[in-house]
C-alpha cells in the first residue's frame, strides 16, 4: 500500500515494473503480480500505455486498487485487462498485506494470514 499517487510514466519502470520514482514510499519495490494499492494516478496520458506495456512484458499488477479513480489509470486497466477497483479506504490495508480482490462483485478484502 502507497500512501503516494503513482505516476506509470517515469514512475515506474516499463521494462522490470521496479518503481523508480523518486522518493516515493514504494520506491525500490516490484509491481510484478502483486494488488497495487494506492490512492490514485497522476501524471501523463502515456501512462495508460505504459500499464498495457507492463502487461505485455510480464511485470504488470494483478490488480489495482485506489481511494479515487484517476482516467490514466482507468484507462490503462481497462486496455491492459488488469482488475481495478475504486473507492476503497486504502489506508485500511497495511502494506504487504494479503489481498482479495473481486472486481466483478466489487470487494476488496484482507486475507486472515496478513
Amino acid at each position: 500500500m502507497s500512501a503516494k499517487p503513482i505516476s506509470f510514466l517515469g514512475g515506474i519502470d516499463p521494462d522490470t515494473g521496479k518503481i523508480v520514482e523518486k522518493n516515493h514510499d514504494l520506491q525500490g519495490e516490484n509491481v510484478k503480480g502483486r494488488i497495487l494499492c494506492f490512492p490514485c494516478g497522476h501524471g501523463s496520458t502515456v501512462g495508460s500505455y505504459v500499464l498495457y506495456s507492463l502487461v505485455k512484458k510480464g511485470v504488470a499488477p494483478k490488480a489495482i486498487v485506489n481511494q479515487t479513480a484517476d482516467p490514466v489509470v482507468v484507462v490503462g486497466a481497462i486496455i491492459a485487462e488488469i482488475p481495478m477497483m475504486d473507492r476503497v479506504d486504502i489506508q485500511k490495508i497495511p502494506n504487504g498485506a494479503q489481498v482479495e480482490v473481486d472486481a466483478d462483485k466489487g470487494l476488496v478484502r484482507l486475507l486472515e494470514d496478513s
